[in-house]
């Protein structure tokens, strides 16, 4: 389980990138580098990390789903996500 300061400061970059993304769009297309630069560091929408939504794990996060391979092993054995069943042949 990620500390929650870990999981906090994540969403804190998501809102940041989000806030500025119309800005870092036209800065881009106007090919103003210089002003691009003093934007925020964490406006950048390459420090985002992926986390699970339930643990914060870094590793192992499928993309379609939102979590974590363990967590998602797990609810899909309890059957809480709907459409998965365990692969049997």
């Amino acid at each position: 389980m990620a500390k929650e300061s870990i999981k906090s400061r994540e969403v804190k970059r998501e809102r940041l990138v989000a806030k500025f993304a119309e800005k870092r769009k036209a800065l881009k297309e106007a090919g103003d580098y210089t002003a691009l630069q003093k934007l925020p560091k964490n406006a950048s929408p390459v420090r985002l990390h992926n986390r699970c939504k339930l643990t914060g794990r870094p590793k192992g996060y499928m993309r379609l789903f939102g979590i974590s391979r363990i967590n998602f092993r797990e609810m899909a054995n309890n059957g809480l996500i709907p459409g998965v069943k365990k692969a049997s042949w």
